[in-house]
């Protein structure tokens, strides 16, 4: 009810009172009309205020008539469509390579792919051990040290180290052979994550993109640090081109932080607990601890607290679905069984990209 209304109202029930009065005034008795008088002017003062008090309160804003409401309401959902973790997997250890120990989430039957990403394992290597010579065909390798140094080879003559804190961006493109061993003593930790290329782009030329630790956009905020190996956070994007439009990030989180990281609507999104624990999704779910895959569902970004008393660390990784058949052997990776067959006797034969395979072994 507006002020205007409730004026209108206010006047028509004075007008109807002094109408009222005057058509009675003949028939009401001299000693008793001051009385009366006094009575109706003692009613209205008494109205009047009450009616002004209920006005108030009708047009107070919504937001003042709710400061009794818990205020975290609207800093739990800042996002119109909130991310919410629909799979949470444990990366537990297996064998691979030569002597090398790896923790796979996305690669193992329970989670085969999640386009456009193949694989991802947490890597913990001491020499002798590690991953002598091997192919690549049809996607891309992202190897992000966390400890320690790796030494990386390639039939193509290229050759680097890479230490904490650096990553290299390979794409096999046609193909490639190549080897990742330790280049320090103690143990050597890192992520590898691949990720599938288009048809279109699964025979161009093997590329490099490699960055050291000081190289690698950084940014803060109200106790949460980024490292941005691709993508954008707070504002600051990475330099590096990714064929597959993705974004890999390592977050920091110091305990009672949070965090509201957009991530763009229609791609596959999720989370890799390195250290420590956090609530991902929703403010009230449970805490997921270090070495577990969260999968995101659809939405356009992704909330995390750290209410622990050490910090979280993560990597936030989403990339853009390409929406074609993966057909895997191994280290190929193609659209049909075919082309698989064609990767394999290339490989033997050393045709179509890998005409130095049989010529080249690593030192």
């Amino acid at each position: 009810m507006t002020t205007a209304m409730m004026m209108r109202l206010f006047s028509s029930s004075i007008y109807t009172t002094r109408l009222a009065r005057a058509r009675s005034s003949s028939l009401v008795p001299p000693q008793k009309r001051t009385s009366t008088f006094a009575s109706k002017k003692l009613l209205l003062l008494l109205i009047v205020p009450l009616a002004f008090l209920i006005t108030t309160v009708l047009l107070l804003p919504p937001a003042r008539r709710t400061m009794s409401s818990s205020s975290s309401d609207a800093a739990a959902a800042p996002f119109e469509k909130p991310r919410a973790v629909v799979k949470k997997l444990l990366a537990e250890s297996q064998p691979e390579g030569q002597g090398a120990t790896v923790r796979r989430s996305i690669g193992r039957h329970e989670l085969r792919n999640l386009d456009p990403f193949l694989m991802l394992d947490e890597f913990s290597v001491s020499k002798p051990a590690g991953f002598p010579d091997h192919p690549h065909r049809g996607f891309e390798t992202v190897t992000y040290m966390l400890e320690g140094a790796f030494t990386h080879q390639d039939f193509a003559g290229h050759k680097g180290t890479i230490r904490a804190g650096d990553v290299q961006w390979m794409t096999a493109g046609r193909g490639i052979v190549h080897s990742e061993m330790p280049a320090a003593d103690g143990v050597q930790k890192g992520l590898q994550l691949w990720i599938n290329l288009s048809s279109k782009d699964k025979m161009i030329e093997p590329r490099y993109q490699e960055l050291q630790s000081k190289d690698i956009s950084r940014a803060e905020k109200d106790g949460v640090e980024v490292k941005i190996i691709a993508g954008e956070a707070f504002g600051v994007r990475s330099p590096v081109y990714t064929r597959t439009p993705t974004m890999f990030m390592d977050f920091t989180m110091q305990p009672g932080s949070q965090l509201h990281q957009p991530i763009p609507e229609g791609w596959n999104a999720f989370v890799y607990i390195i250290d420590g624990e956090g609530v991902f999704g929703r403010e009230k779910a449970s805490p997921i601890s270090a070495h577990h895959c969260i999968v995101l569902g659809p939405g356009d970004g992704l909330s995390v607290w750290n209410k622990s008393g050490a910090p979280l660390r993560f990597a936030l990784v989403a990339g853009q679905p390409l929406g074609e058949p993966v057909v895997q052997h191994g280290p190929f990776v193609m659209n049909t069984r075919a082309e698989i067959q064609q990767a394999m006797e290339d490989y033997y034969y050393g045709r179509n990209g890998f005409e130095k395979a049989s010529q080249w072994s690593s030192t």
